[in-house]
Order: C-alpha cells, then sequence, then structure tokens
C-alpha cells in the first residue's frame, strides 16, 4: 500500500517548496566566504527595503520566541513599565519573558476569539507612564488578528513617547505590516509566512529603538543585543556569532519569491484564500471560533460541529493518516476543535487537497457529510484566482 505524504497545514511550520529546499541542501561554506557575505548582504538591505525600515534588520539563527526576547531586551530595562495586550497564548509569553526580566507589566487582556481595541489600548495607555507596550498581531492559539494599523495610528496620536513591540511571528509576510506605520520593534521566524524551516529569527528595529539600545549602555543579555549585531548585519564578514549558513540561502531564496510576487499582492492572495478555506470549512458544519472582523489570514482555528460526534483527537489521528497534519487546539479551545494553517507559499493544489483529507476524514470518523460540498466552497473561489 502506498503511504500518503501529509501535508503540514500546522501554524509552522509551513510547507517548504523545492527551490527552498535545494538551498538547503547547497554545499556549506565558510561565513567569510565573499559570495555568502554578498548573499547575506543582499539579504538584510532586501528586508529593510521590502519593510520600509529606515532603522535596522537583524537575521540571527534562533526561533520567533528568541526574536521576542531580543525584542525586549533592547528597549526595555528592569523597572520599567510595560502594557502587554493578549488575545491568546502568545501574549501571554510575553508576560513571562517580561516578568523575567524585572519588568513591571500589566496586560489588557481579550477573550478568546475576540481582540483588543485601539480604544482599549489608549484607556490602559493613558492611565500610567509607559515605556513600551506590545501586540501580537496574529495569536496562533486564537486565529485572531489584531487591529494593528488603527493601534499604531492611535499610538502616534495619543502617545508618540511609547516604543510600540510587534510579534509578528504568524503575520509577517502574510499579514499588512510596514515599519514605517510607527512600529518599533517588530519580529518573526523563518517557518511561518516565509515558507522556510525552522531556524532564522528576523528583526525589524525603527531608528528610535536603536538609540533607545544605545541610550541604556550594557545590557545584561550578550547573544540578543542589538548592538553585537549591527556591525555583523553591515558588514556579514564580520564575526560575533556563528550565522546559520544554508538557513541564510534558504532565506533568500523565499524573499525572491515575495519580491517576485510582490508584498501587496502576497498580502491579497493570504487574504483571498483565507476567505476560501473558512467557506469551505463552514460548508462543511465547522465553526471558525475568530470573529468574521478579526479572522487572520495565516490560521483558522476550526471547532467541531455541534452533534457531529466528532472527537479530538481520534479525528486528528485520522485527519493526519488522510493527509494532511493539523494542529491541536491551545487554553481554551483546547479540545473543542484544531488549527489548520494556510499560509507562505501554499498554492491550489495543497488547498484542495487539504478541504478533501478534512472531508474524507469526517466520513470515516463517522460525521455524515455530503462529500464535494466542502470542496465545491473551495473551488467557487478558486476559479477567480
Amino acid at each position: 500500500m502506498i503511504k500518503t505524504p501529509k501535508l503540514v497545514m500546522i501554524p509552522g511550520p509551513t510547507p517548504v517548496v523545492r527551490s527552498i529546499q535545494d538551498q538547503m541542501a547547497r554545499e556549506t561554506v565558510a561565513f567569510g566566504d565573499p559570495g555568502f557575505v554578498a548573499d547575506f548582504k543582499g539579504l538584510v538591505a532586501d528586508l529593510k527595503t521590502m519593510w520600509r525600515c529606515s532603522g535596522e534588520a537583524f537575521v540571527v539563527a534562533g526561533t520567533g520566541t528568541m526574536g521576542m526576547e531580543m525584542a525586549v531586551a533592547n528597549v526595555t530595562k528592569r523597572g520599567d513599565k510595560i502594557l502587554v495586550c493578549e488575545h491568546g497564548f502568545f501574549g501571554e509569553r510575553f508576560i513571562d519573558i517580561c516578568s523575567r526580566k524585572g519588568l513591571e507589566v500589566d496586560v489588557l487582556k481579550a477573550k478568546w476569539g475576540t481582540v483588543y481595541t485601539p480604544e482599549q489600548v489608549d484607556a490602559e495607555l493613558s492611565k500610567k507612564k509607559y515605556t513600551a507596550v506590545t501586540v501580537t498581531h496574529v495569536d496562533t492559539s486564537t486565529g485572531v488578528a489584531a487591529p494593528l494599523k488603527a493601534i499604531c495610528d492611535m499610538m502616534k496620536k495619543k502617545h508618540p513617547d511609547v516604543l510600540l513591540i510587534v510579534d509578528g511571528v504568524a503575520a509577517t509576510g502574510a499579514e499588512e505590516e510596514w515599519s514605517d506605520w510607527g512600529i518599533d520593534v517588530l519580529f518573526t521566524g523563518s517557518q511561518k509566512a516565509f515558507g522556510v524551516a525552522p531556524g532564522l529569527a528576523m528583526v525589524w528595529a525603527s531608528p528610535r529603538a536603536i538609540e533607545k539600545r544605545k541610550s541604556m549602555s550594557a545590557i545584561p543579555e550578550s547573544y540578543f543585543d542589538f548592538e553585537k549585531w549591527i556591525p555583523v548585519m553591515n558588514d556579514p564578514s564580520k564575526y560575533w556569532g556563528t550565522p546559520a549558513v544554508n538557513m541564510v540561502w534558504a532565506l533568500k531564496e523565499s524573499v525572491r519569491i515575495m519580491k517576485e510576487e510582490g508584498l501587496e499582492e502576497r498580502y491579497a492572495r493570504h487574504t483571498r484564500q483565507a476567505a476560501m478555506f473558512v467557506a469551505a470549512m463552514e460548508a462543511m458544519g465547522f465553526k471558525t471560533a475568530a470573529a468574521k472582523e478579526n479572522r487572520a489570514s495565516t490560521l483558522s482555528v476550526f471547532l467541531y460541529p455541534e452533534g457531529s460526534g466528532l472527537e479530538d483527537m481520534p479525528f486528528r489521528t485520522k485527519l493526519a493518516e488522510e493527509g494532511v497534519q493539523p494542529a491541536g487546539c491551545l487554553g481554551d479551545f483546547a479540545g473543542k476543535g484544531f488549527r489548520l494553517g494556510h499560509m507562505g507559499n501554499i498554492d491550489k493544489h495543497i488547498l484542495v487537497g487539504a478541504i478533501a483529507s478534512v472531508e474524507r476524514a469526517c466520513v470515516k470518523c463517522g460525521y455524515k457529510i455530503e462529500l464535494g460540498k466542502g470542496l465545491a466552497a473551495l473551488q467557487a473561489g478558486l476559479v477567480g484566482e
């Protein structure tokens, strides 16, 4: 019997296309190799230009969580006040990191499946003098996207002295966001919307964030220190920590794909494909956890239909057997549904294959749906692509 390969449809890692895989398979060279130095320098320049960053961009071996720590470490010091805006599990991670650093943490928390408004953020920031505020653009535990542009506009108008840190791990490269909106530190990981394997953190810092770091003299963190990495990002022939050579090449290829598609179109494509994917799942009776006006374009949390008889672990196991690897839900949604990613360099074949696998898994788990109903909803959208 031929084994069915699994589409990795979790909220990250996302599917890696062949041209990016080929870059990871290249023969590794010394990090001082002139060709690699030129490639690395070109990559950093592209990241700055494409995201309208007039400060510095960093590409460092590590995870998105490392990018989160790097962001906090370089613009705050012990005793500073920080507001964490939370609408899911990964907002809570900010709380842990900030608390360990000795910051005074206040939390603006939204009910799971919803999000805070710019007005609520304004009200909290008006209560005391904060050094910074954190916003998770898309939280993968809820499938909810924060109203980032509106928050940026509000902060520029009402709280221009407060630094804005944005977690773009599940958003950057798929959800619209630009450094010149007023974001001071934005970070993401290679394995999400960039469609590369895990292993790199990318961080963009505004001129104000760079000046903030310089004003603090030394900081307790070493590997995360902007001051250590700026010379390397400006001249990759210099050494601070060994770069992940093949991963840098892979990210460079990912950025080439993005440039070819165009970021504006990439954002629009993710919006269109997310709507099609949700329509297909809802045609089969699944409920999308996030309110329609707050849904992310990068992933969705789907709750099991009432009365379907579907049980979480058996269904996710069967879905994996049918060719799609889903992710379980977290927090308030644990056991009530599953998470599917639809971000990065995914195409029509992947979308169709994913919905077809869900249909088969439903039937095999005893949920009597009309085969093809989900696919019909998806195809209605895809014919216009």
